[in-house]
C-alpha cells in the first residue's frame, strides 16, 4: 500500500487542523499520524490505496473552516504497515 508524507503549510496550528486529519483519516480508512512542527507548520503521514490517498490530500488541501492553508508537499515514504488508524502526535 503507498503511504505518503504531506507537509502542510499556512494557518495550520491553533485551529484544529490535526484533529480535522485525523476525522478525515479515519472516515476513509488512512492509517497514519498528523503532529505539529516547530515552525508552524503540520506533518501528515498517511498509508492507504493510492484513490483513498488521493481524495485524502484533496481534503487536507482544504483543512477546516479556521484554517488557511498556504501549501501541501506529497514525498512518497516506504509503506508503514504495523501502524494501524490514525494518531495524533
Amino acid at each position: 500500500m503507498p503511504a505518503y508524507r504531506y507537509l502542510i503549510r499556512g494557518r495550520v496550528q491553533g485551529v484544529g487542523y490535526r484533529y480535522f486529519a485525523s476525522r478525515e483519516a479515519e472516515s476513509l480508512g488512512v492509517a497514519g499520524f498528523a503532529r505539529n512542527l516547530p515552525d508552524g507548520g503540520v506533518e501528515v503521514i498517511a498509508e492507504g490505496a493510492e484513490d483513498v490517498l488521493a481524495a485524502f490530500e484533496a481534503r487536507l488541501r482544504e483543512g477546516p473552516a479556521f484554517a488557511a492553508v498556504a501549501s501541501v508537499e506529497r514525498e512518497a515514504i516506504p509503506p508503514r504497515e504495523a501502524e494501524k488508524g490514525f494518531h495524533i502526535r
